[in-house]
């Protein structure tokens, strides 16, 4: 994408072939095709680079220092970020497009919600989604405009990303079982 002045953009289109130009919604559309999330849509000021697939193409773990190091490397050890991306494909039959930010449910539970919304040229009606680590993969609903509309999910980024190491979780220590006090049978074994 490029910025140019009103006379720049008259000599580029002048030079290029007509019938291969496409316009920022074809763009858009195949942004969301391929996955690739956007930093103004996709991020807020939560996110951590594995919940939106950045640890695969942006983020490099063994150079440099950098802000949030340490929970960038927590979670690609221990596994399990919060959220994760998904890719859904919307059922089209109703004509309606679903507004970013709508939300997504997995039966009556409210998993998600829309980043990005295109119409693609081939896939139909596309749209990635921020969901909760825990939501099911499946088919999910859509909620917009009163409508429920089917979506059916392609994960992006599984529930386990950055699981490197097999780390038992421990039980927290309230929810373990006590064990009979030791000193109980000792005090009465002596009277």
């Amino acid at each position: 994408m490029a910025i140019l002045s009103a006379d720049g953009a008259e000599a580029l289109a002048a030079s290029l072939d007509r019938e291969a130009l496409a316009g920022l919604l074809a763009a858009e559309a195949l942004r969301v095709a391929a996955w690739r999330p956007r930093w103004t849509t996709e991020v807020d000021e939560r996110s951590l680079p594995h919940e939106s697939d950045w640890i695969r193409s942006a983020v490099h773990l063994n150079k440099g220092c950098y802000r949030g190091q340490e929970t960038v490397a927590k979670v690609h050890n221990l596994g399990h970020p919060p959220r994760r991306l998904a890719a859904l494909h919307l059922d089209g039959s109703d004509a309606v497009l679903p507004e970013p930010g709508a939300p997504v449910y997995a039966g009556d539970d409210e998993v998600g919600h829309l980043t990005s919304v295109a119409r693609h040229h081939e896939d139909g009606p596309i749209a990635l989604a921020i969901l909760s680590r825990r939501a099911p993969v499946g088919d999910l609903v859509v909620r917009a405009e009163g409508i429920d509309i089917a979506a059916s999910q392609q994960v992006i980024v599984p529930a386990d990303a950055g699981a490197t190491a097999d780390i038992p979780r421990l039980t927290r220590l309230s929810r373990r079982p006590t064990a009979p006090d030791p000193r109980d049978s000792v005090s009465g074994a002596g009277s």
